[in-house]
């Protein structure tokens, strides 16, 4: 074990000691878990405010003391499982599940044990162990939920170390924050997130699931290299003569509810996450609530570059949720009954890519337009099928539907239905700057545009904007004849 690169890789970002080759718990730890697997009867803990006690405890005996949780943690611990929930769901919680998680933590080692005795043969030799996978390193993680369990116990218990983090541009991953904004703002949003994570737990530790799920950072190289697509430039989308595929404008429904044979677009910070472990709650937020094994990739994703994006196959989705934003509610519980592929994984396939923050007028300059086309174009690139990329990107002979992409906004997704995504179903999430989108798109593909033609046609009303010379947004300056909603 100690010669593994990929358990090196992340052992430091760890709660667990490695010696004599194996992985396990400090005295000190291993006793509280004991006493918390053994039940209230014997830890104590039957309340918000004495589970923060067990924390603390539990963070002293792995050294983590110099590293303060958010201030307000203690008492959001207290709020949520003392105030907020009835006296019968917080009795069945320490009574029921601490225990079962802290028999989870207890297994923790033996499970990384096992992740590495067999991460080497699930794909063909292909690593995939728990690691660091690190900015401009294409590479795949493959964990079993049961694992992800675990670590996701690990971030409910806050014994991950902190202050190294920041050095690799790595997303918060304790779960200190997201209790401390509940205690700071006590709005039903941060309650309604809190109450997702806890579900979570709840249906883990009634019957742990047998699956695993995939992450896989997605790199489209700056410079050539063999047997990989590179970063194209502003030429190759200029001079492109492939039509354009078709688009479904869907004006009301959710991506996550859609079939099981889509690649779903997780419109994503640059951190994995965003602010799903703070006070975030929009789309990406909600789909890490909905589906709490996402976030086991902030564990060991830093941040997203320019030319980078994950990929994450497998995801479960647990609950059920109303509303957006401010009006997020938890609604119950949500059972996914899609089928696993050979690998095991839930067929739910969730595609994270970043776009520019708060752009502002640069985002008319070519060279940021250039940044999210092939943002997008590294998103939905399956790199493992270069060949079949080759005849069609060096022959400019590419179909499929990446080029789509210019047109953004985090409520698309792409059917999987073959390698090279033949349409896209954008939901337009009842905003009102898309309410034309449908008009426009026929108008476009009624036209019989290429990818060149479309790319051409954003790049001239861009540098319109950026010379002052209109101020409608592309689908009024398209087709001067639609209402002005669209900027």
């Amino acid at each position: 074990m100690e010669d593994r690169e990929d358990l090196n890789s992340i052992l430091p970002y760890l709660p667990l000691v490695l010696r004599s080759s194996s992985l396990f718990w400090p005295s000190q730890a291993l006793q509280v878990l004991k006493a918390l697997a053994a039940g209230p009867d014997q830890s104590r803990v039957r309340s918000g405010e004495l589970l923060f006690l067990a924390i603390s405890d539990l963070r002293r005996s792995l050294s983590l003391s110099a590293e303060p949780l958010a201030h307000s943690a203690p008492q959001g611990y207290a709020l949520f499982f003392d105030e907020l929930i009835s006296r019968e769901e917080s009795r069945k919680w320490f009574e029921e599940v601490v225990p079962a998680m802290a028999n989870l933590l207890l297994r923790f080692p033996s499970l990384l044990e096992s992740h590495y005795r067999n991460a080497d043969g699930l794909i063909n030799g292909v690593k995939t162990g728990l690691r660091l996978l690190n900015s401009q390193e294409a590479g795949i993680v493959i964990l079993t939920q049961e694992l992800i369990g675990a670590l996701l116990g690990c971030s409910f218990f806050c014994l991950f170390p902190l202050s190294i983090r920041g050095d690799k541009h790595l997303p918060t991953i304790n779960f200190d924050h997201l209790f401390a904004t509940l205690y700071d703002s006590c709005d039903q949003k941060q309650q309604s997130k809190i109450k997702c994570i806890v579900h979570y737990f709840e249906r883990i530790c009634a019957h742990i699931p047998v699956g695993s799920v995939s992450f896989e950072r997605n790199v489209l190289p700056l410079e050539h290299r063999p047997l990989c697509i590179s970063y194209p430039d502003a030429n190759f989308w200029s001079g492109s003569i492939i039509p354009l595929s078709k688009f479904e404008v869907c004006s009301s429904g959710l991506i996550e509810d859609q079939s099981s044979g889509a690649l779903e677009v997780d419109f994503a910070n640059k951190y994995f996450g965003g602010g799903a472990l703070r006070r975030g709650c929009v789309q990406e937020e909600i789909r890490f609530m909905i589906n709490p094994e996402l976030i086991a990739g902030m564990l060991f994703l830093p941040a997203l570059a320019d030319n980078e994006s994950i990929e994450v196959v497998g995801a479960e989705r647990f609950s059920n949720y109303t509303g957006y934003a401010s009006s997020f509610r938890f609604s119950g519980d949500y059972v996914d009954e899609r089928e696993m592929d050979s690998l095991g994984r839930h067929k739910t396939r969730i595609i994270a890519i970043d776009a520019l923050c708060s752009p502002g007028m640069r985002q008319y300059k070519i060279k940021y337009l250039l940044r999210e086309i092939n943002k997008a174009f590294c998103g939905f690139m399956d790199q493992s099928k270069y060949h079949q990329y080759e005849r069609l990107l060096f022959k400019n002979d590419f179909s499929g539907d990446k080029h789509n992409l210019v047109i953004k906004d985090p409520n698309y997704m792409n059917k999987n239905n073959n390698a090279l995504r033949p349409f896209v179903a954008y939901y337009t999430f009842g905003m009102r700057a898309l309410h034309n989108l449908d008009q426009v798109t026929e108008w476009i593909l009624s036209h019989k545009w290429t990818v060149g033609d479309l790319w051409n046609m954003l790049v001239e009303y861009c540098l319109q904007r950026v010379k002052g010379e209109t101020n409608d947004g592309f689908f009024t300056w398209l087709l001067p004849s639609l209402p002005s909603h669209d900027d």
